[in-house]
């Protein structure tokens, strides 16, 4: 059916906005709630416009960020605001906020990270009293978890806040948050370190015992060559030994039997050389 047609102008975008509201609340019509918010939104016109209606703008944009969250639709949020402002810079800060936290939470703050730096470097920015909450967020939950310490360092001394004791706070937040950075790093390549020796020790058992058994297992099929000499029996044997060698003694479950997969096998194909290689008969008598 055609969406119904709208008076433009803000008393109907506040009305969109509170049948909005009540398609995501009680209804959980989420996808008929985001259809009334970008008609509220379409009513009132391109940009931030004039303070009589920018608050219902930004309450017509939070009601839809939670209705595309409430369906999936994440990754359309920051394109689907900015339809209606155009540039970052022009975003309400609780639009922002939203948008901050929504990506950060599903694992994205990558997203954000243009978007809040130019929000956040804007001069018209620079004297709203929501500056500060809203650097302190994106340093925590964009720059941070990015490992952008140097950006985070910068941003925070470039922007104007009133209040020292949060700049010295952030700071301090940061310098943290890049000591633990640097000693998972440290941990990481200790581990892999001594991974490294374990594995080419155990590997040297392994092989050894493989060579050990290879060369019992040729002696067997010496003494029995006298009485029959059958090449499938002499697979059959190595299948069953190799079998045993992988399912018995490795642990295909545990993480220190992944390394060695491809040295074993290019054991198992030297065993399987050794053992079917030729052995001499003894000459048959007349």
């Amino acid at each position: 059916a055609e969406p119904p047609a709208w008076a433009p102008g803000p008393a109907q975008a506040a009305a969109l906005l509170e049948e909005a509201a009540d398609l995501l609340v009680l209804h959980r019509d989420f996808a008929a709630a985001v259809e009334r918010c970008e008609a509220g939104c379409d009513s009132l016109g391109p940009g931030p416009g004039p303070e009589s209606f920018a608050e219902v703008k930004c309450s017509l944009c939070v009601v839809g960020i939670q209705a595309l969250a409430e369906m999936n639709r994440w990754r359309e949020v920051l394109s689907w605001v900015l339809q209606y402002y155009h540039v970052p810079e022009h975003l309400p800060p609780k639009v922002l906020e939203l948008c901050i936290l929504l990506y950060s939470k599903v694992g994205e703050p990558q997203v954000m990270l243009e978007s809040g730096s130019s929000w956040l470097r804007a001069q018209g920015n620079q004297r709203l009293p929501e500056l500060g909450p809203l650097l302190g967020l994106y340093v925590e939950q964009v720059l941070l978890p990015l490992g952008l310490f140097e950006g985070a360092e910068e941003l925070v001394r470039g922007c104007a806040l009133e209040d020292s004791e949060q700049q010295l706070q952030l700071l301090g937040s940061v310098c943290e948050s890049r000591a633990r950075w640097a000693r998972r790093e440290e941990t990481r390549s200790a581990a892999e370190e001594q991974q490294d020796p374990a594995a080419e020790t155990l590997l040297g058992v392994l092989s050894q015992k493989l060579l050990t058994m290879v060369t019992l297992l040729r002696r067997a099929l010496r003494s029995m060559s006298n009485h029959f000499y059958f090449l499938p029996y002499k697979k059959m044997l190595l299948a069953t030994f190799l079998l045993y060698l992988v399912v018995v003694r490795l642990d295909p479950a545990s993480p220190t039997s992944l390394p060695f997969i491809y040295k074993l096998v290019q054991l198992f194909r030297q065993a399987w050389a050794a053992v079917l290689s030729p052995i001499h008969r003894p000459p048959i008598r007349d």
